[in-house]
């Protein structure tokens, strides 16, 4: 065993590649946030390069080996101690019983180191991985003083200490992040402009990055629009768009690069992904430092990962070596086939980055028909199973494909996408299954009240949505009073077309009805704490926060969980349910939570399913009063974008 006798700001037990296929569910891989370190960690000490070991973050972790142990310890720099005695980082340490390991505190550059021990870290695994991502507690949350670890009979590739002491990576406080664009650009969401000056400028670390995201300061972006539409009144705002590891979204006027905690799907424009390597290099960026972007070609991203590859494996670098070089001019658009009517419609693909594509359905505007498209499109890629194939993500009006470009080329996937979608059915001619399911809902709840009142205290006082974000709702949407709002959310059918919005199984759901589709725009900058379970409306929009965490959705009231771990699945909402809400108080609520924690209380759940022919039927025969409603909506939006506007005059 392992005895943590200091668990220092924040250590973690992590695996490579962590938790994989469940990206679509909002349940992010986790693992090492450096992976060049961790897995040079384990050829270290002899173990494969994905075996469980320690992240330590800043500072101040002790152990005691009650065994005999092979243990390195990589990443940023800092003293490390045997038994009071200074020893080397990134080679194989001998650590004899009863033996004492101390990690001093990594200060000026860098900000994660890793222990990695011979036979790796045993814990039980959750959901086909050890990681812990640590703000749901899966996999376990961040360990403390006294926790013991038992050490591993990971299988051996070799001797520990066979292999040569390592050099350690060059770690400053100055980064370039190498990218490849996409999904979103110029000139339809950015000038040309605009998107030079994002990858010309020297931007700097914010104080409130972490595993899930490491947010960067700079130029405010330069958009083509005015605003998202329906997706809401900022120009960074859109209907839907899921990301991977390393995205950089523009969330407001911030650029956030995605983290191995981040979320799968969200509503912000992203303009391009961290190239697999310098993936690392998100791992030791801290507070202050200065980021640069530089884009360069899919090629030379794939040159760049196999001359990584071998460096981690310890062999010479494949020849010639790649040299680093811009993007040319005309790559600054991720779209990789001109739009194109498809079997069903309008079809777009877009590069998404150095590893992803997103297929977009129709028109940027809510269609229930671009989702149903999706869905098709998703099951006949299930079905094909191509080699290299890795987690898929149905969004609002896309399907984001992740994949292994060395196994499957992004020329090669787009190919097969094109002629799957040409065979699929009309999607108006089949039903898709879906369930009703029931929550309660507390309005006014007071810890989603509360979210709000910490963010005009702490973050953004003048925003229009504080100090109330109802009143907000009411009067974007043109509405007589909050009680009016009150009927539209109680009285709507939700159509959950996501999942993962938010972590956990967090729905982004839309009214079936358009007369109950109230549009707000999201928090700009996000809020830094929401509770878990809180349900808020952002764009057409409505998701329930699967755990607790940052967020951007203006806050109507909150709900019970909506992931039960004793349940099978845990995520308790799956795409096409139609989702209800009933009246509690929140001491009704309250007990609510509580029984669905213990196991007493589930929701209930009805069969059901959306046929998108009845749904166009509907539409029709209401039609009128669906254009009245949406001309009093775009009309009080109008004006509360004119408010904007004359406020920063």
């Amino acid at each position: 065993m392992i005895e943590l006798l200091s668990a220092g700001t924040l250590t973690t037990v992590q695996d490579w590649p962590g938790r994989l296929g469940y990206w679509e569910v909002g349940v992010p891989p986790s693992g090492p946030m450096d992976d060049r370190s961790f897995r040079i960690g384990n050829l270290l000490v002899g173990n494969a390069a994905g075996a469980a070991g320690l992240e330590v973050t800043l500072a101040g972790l002790r152990l005691r080996f009650s065994v005999p142990a092979v243990v390195a310890v990589t990443g940023a720099p800092l003293a490390v101690q045997l038994d009071g005695v200074p020893v080397a980082q990134w080679t194989a340490l001998e650590v004899p019983s009863g033996a004492v390991l101390k990690l001093g505190s990594i200060r000026g550059a860098g900000l994660r180191a890793y222990v990695l021990v011979s036979g790796g870290i045993d814990r039980e695994e959750t959901m086909g991985s050890r990681a812990m991502f640590a703000p749901a507690r899966l996999g376990g949350g961040p360990l403390r003083k006294g926790d013991r670890l038992a050490v591993g009979a990971a299988v051996a590739v070799a001797e520990p200490g066979a292999r040569p002491e390592r050099a350690a990576p060059a770690i400053a406080n100055s980064w370039k992040l190498r990218v490849v664009l996409g999904p979103h650009g110029a000139p339809e969401l950015l000038t040309d402009d605009g998107l030079h000056e994002l990858l010309a400028a020297t931007w700097t670390v914010h104080m409130h990055s972490d595993r899930t995201g490491v947010r960067l300061t700079g130029p405010s972006p330069e958009w083509a629009r005015e605003d998202g539409g329906e997706a809401g009144l900022h120009p960074s705002n859109i209907l839907d768009s899921a990301y991977g590891v390393g995205t950089i979204m523009l969330a407001g006027d911030m650029a956030v690069v995605v983290g191995p905690d981040g979320p799968s799907l969200g509503g912000f424009a992203a303009v391009a992904q961290v190239i697999r390597a310098d993936l690392w290099r998100l791992g030791q960026v801290r507070a202050g430092d200065e980021v640069t972007l530089e884009a360069i070609e899919p090629g030379l991203a794939a040159a760049l990962h196999a001359a990584a590859e071998a460096d981690i494996a310890g062999r010479p670098a494949p020849e010639p070596s790649p040299r680093p070089r811009a993007a040319p001019s005309g790559a600054l658009t991720p779209v990789l086939d001109a739009p194109r009517d498809g079997a069903g419609g309008r079809l777009t693909f877009r590069r998404a980055g150095e590893r992803c594509l997103l297929v977009e359905f129709g028109e940027p505007v809510l269609d229930l028909r671009s989702r149903v498209r999706a869905h098709l499109l998703r099951e006949a890629l299930d079905q094909a199973a191509p080699a290299g194939l890795l987690d898929l993500t149905p969004g609002v009006r896309s399907l984001h494909v992740q994949h292994d470009p060395d196994r499957l080329p992004t020329i090669e996937l787009l190919h097969i996408l094109s002629a799957l979608e040409a065979r699929l059915p009309a999607p108006d001619s089949l039903t898709v299954p879906g369930r009703v399911v029931r929550l309660p809902l507390a309005w006014r709840d007071p810890q989603a009240m509360s979210a709000i009142a910490r963010y005009e205290a702490s973050v953004r006082a003048d925003a229009p949505w504080c100090p109330d974000n109802i009143e907000f709702i009411r009067r974007i949407n043109g509405l007589a009073g909050e009680d009016e709002v009150r009927e539209i959310v109680y009285g709507a059918s939700y159509l959950v077309l996501g999942l993962g919005d938010v972590y956990m199984g967090a729905p982004v759901a839309v009214p079936v009805d358009p007369r109950h589709r109230l549009v707000t725009t999201k928090y700009n900058p996000a809020r830094t704490w929401t509770p878990p379970n809180a349900v808020g409306i952002g764009g057409a929009f409505l998701c329930v926060y699967g755990m607790e965490g940052p967020g951007g959705y203006q806050l109507v009231g909150r709900t019970v969980p909506i992931w039960h771990d004793a349940d099978d699945p845990p995520w308790r909402l799956r795409h096409f349910d139609e989702l209800r809400f009933e009246v509690v108080s929140s001491e009704e609520l309250g007990e609510l939570r509580r029984a669905s924690v213990a196991g007493e209380w589930a929701p209930a759940v009805e069969p059901g399913g959306f046929s998108l022919a009845e749904h166009e039927r509907f539409l029709e025969a209401n039609a009128e009063q669906i254009t009245a409603f949406r001309a009093q909506r775009e009309a009080a939006f109008a004006a509360e974008r004119g408010a904007w506007e004359a406020a920063a005059a």
